[in-house]
């Protein structure tokens, strides 16, 4: 009986400390002074699941290796993670955003002295500052990259609804995952209060012109696209989905999907 005890209190601790290490823990930070950033948006685009950072820019996340994770938060350069053995050891992860820089209305050249020697010249271009993702307690410093445009075919087809109507044939994950935001209250949450239309750019593999594009196509009006929150606008292309599917089918004529309407809060 002890003997038994003895293996069930062994595999309920041995439980409690997988979960434990199937969390990504740690802090958002602002680059410059280092103060926590509150509700900057933490989503695993893997499982779907995402969170809030507290007043103080400290989160948790149920995440496991090979995950990737999207950091954003307004005003500043997202980045993405990818989640490795080492990030889940219980270490808290300190993430430094940089803030976008203000769209210049006029640009002033200076000259940075060059002489026309590749090797020397180079040394005098002022370099780029990367994100850097620090474990607290560990030497080892994880350089990591901004979101990318996504490139796809989807410029060279004449009707862009054509090809989401086959992404999501030949890859349901990705209708599932968008359909997942749509429905679980915490991610519509933040979702709601996001407007930079990166998750809907990783899911769909489009880019900002080609989804715009694609919400053109569905007759959503320009002011709607430019206003409208991430969720609508996610909202929007599964309506558009649905009802060109049923066209495909053949169960309907198509129609134009109808814009949706904003009141004053965007919403």
């Amino acid at each position: 009986m002890q003997k038994h005890l003895f293996l069930l209190s062994f595999l309920l601790i041995s439980i409690v400390g997988f979960s434990q290490n199937n969390k990504l823990k740690g802090q958002i930070i602002h680059s410059e002074n280092k103060n926590g950033l509150s509700a900057a948006h933490i989503l695993n685009l893997n499982s779907v699941t995402g969170t809030i950072t507290n007043d103080k820019g400290f989160f948790e996340l149920v995440a496991k290796a090979n995950d990737t994770v999207l950091v954003s938060y307004l005003g500043f350069e997202s980045i993405k993670l990818k989640v490795t053995n080492d990030l889940l050891k219980g270490n808290e992860l300190e993430i430094a955003l940089i803030e976008k820089p203000e769209e210049v209305k006029e640009v002033i050249i200076r000259s940075t002295k060059l002489i026309g020697v590749l090797e020397v010249d180079v040394k005098q271009v002022p370099t780029d500052k990367f994100t850097r993702i620090h474990i607290n307690g560990l030497p080892q410093t994880y350089e990591v990259g901004r979101p990318q445009k996504i490139s796809s075919p989807i410029a060279k087809l004449f009707n862009p609804v054509d090809l989401v109507y086959n992404l999501f044939g030949k890859k349901p994950k990705q209708l599932k995952k968008l359909q997942k935001l749509k429905k679980e209250d915490d991610l519509r949450k933040m979702l709601q209060g996001k407007f930079d239309r990166e998750v809907m750019m990783e899911y769909l593999e489009m880019d900002r012109q080609e989804l715009t594009k694609l919400l053109t196509d569905c007759n959503y009006s320009e002011y709607f696209i430019k206003k409208a929150s991430d969720l609508q606008l996610i909202e929007a292309v599964l309506d558009c989905y649905e009802e060109y599917k049923a066209v495909k089918k053949g169960k309907i004529e198509r129609n134009r999907v109808p814009d949706k309407k904003l009141n004053s809060n965007g919403n």
